[in-house]
């Protein structure tokens, strides 16, 4: 008697084929699908936030940007006189204006000022923080009165320090040529000399300044366990020795995090300059952020496409910034 071979053993007992893998003609959830499935109720909490983040900076980004590429001004933007609404007239030029911006000495000239600035600034906040924290972490009389004042600089609204700063070095009524007066000195010209202007507002910023760096670097200090001191205490170690070998390596996280934020908030620090000299005496203190608001608020006509190229360009600076410091830092085994 002959055997159908051809039949499966399932066919003809009759059993229900088993389950294998699927086809890939079956369709899965996408990952951006299953993630919004599982945490939806997160993404709902967070969707406020990015549109009004994505409305508040993510449009004038995107608008400065393409003013950037074009010629517009003042003169031939759209605008409404009156009753009567003139059409935006302007042209898209390309790379016209940043050809003309990196070709400029006047970019260069306030891109090394800038650095310079940011540098000294961010260096002696730092090493003020720094020194304030380790003798705040230590026990004595008072230390709640003492990180309180400390903290105040930080508290206050920047404008308010900014002038209160700008009256302390008004030439003829301040505080400090008072003091220089009564003791004999001739007055300084605070606000109105080039190289004591630089100094003044480097002060001012770097008073602003070390209040977020002695907070910051207390919490780490607070951070580093107390039985490592103690170990190398008994092991001999000085002072010095500790502090380099203990207290440095258990700040390295944090200092390179405030050392970064402090950088781009000190590239980018308007008010000081602003508020007090305004970028003089003539050009002397005019770092890239003010000349790009001098450029599209107070000179006539004012240069929309301009100012919108330069904050492009210092966009892209900070960002390589960035980037080359997080690279750094990775190099040197730190995961951030």
């Amino acid at each position: 008697m002959a055997v159908d071979t051809t039949r499966s053993t399932v066919e003809t007992t009759g059993a229900p084929a088993p389950r294998g893998r699927r086809r890939s003609t079956d369709k899965h959830p996408g990952r951006l699908r299953r993630a919004l499935a599982t945490h939806w109720y997160a993404w709902s909490m967070v969707a406020p936030v990015v549109i009004v983040i994505g409305v508040i900076i993510g449009y004038p980004l995107a608008r400065g940007l393409y003013l950037s590429f074009t010629d517009a001004n003042e003169a031939n933007v759209e605008r409404t006189i009156g009753v009567n609404h003139i059409p935006a007239t302007y042209e898209n030029v390309g790379l016209d204006n940043y050809t003309s911006i990196l070709t400029d000495d006047v970019f260069w000239d306030r891109l090394t000022w800038t650095v310079v600035w940011t540098v000294t600034c961010v260096a002696l906040s730092f090493g003020l923080g720094l020194v304030l924290a380790v003798m705040l972490n230590r026990r004595l009389a008072g230390r709640g009165v003492y990180r309180t004042a400390l903290i105040l600089p930080w508290a206050v609204p920047a404008f308010v320090s900014v002038f209160t700063w700008r009256l302390l070095f008004n030439e003829r009524s301040g505080l400090f040529n008072t003091l220089l007066t009564g003791a004999g000195f001739e007055q300084i010209s605070w606000l109105n000399d080039p190289t004591w202007a630089k100094i003044s507002v480097i002060a001012v910023n770097v008073w602003l300044g070390v209040p977020f760096m002695l907070i910051a670097l207390l919490g780490g200090l607070q951070a580093i366990p107390g039985d490592l001191y103690e170990a190398a205490e008994m092991d001999g170690a000085g002072p010095w020795q500790r502090f380099r070998h203990i207290t440095l390596p258990g700040l390295r996280s944090v200092s390179s995090t405030v050392v970064l934020l402090s950088a781009i908030w000190t590239f980018n620090m308007f008010p000081v300059i602003f508020l007090l000299t305004r970028g003089g005496p003539g050009d002397a203190t005019e770092i890239l952020v003010t000349y790009a608001y001098r450029l599209s608020f107070v000179i006539s006509p004012r240069d929309y496409a301009g100012s919108a190229a330069w904050g492009v360009l210092i966009l892209l600076l900070l960002a390589l910034f960035a980037a080359g410091y997080r690279r750094a830092l990775r190099k040197q085994g730190d995961v951030w």
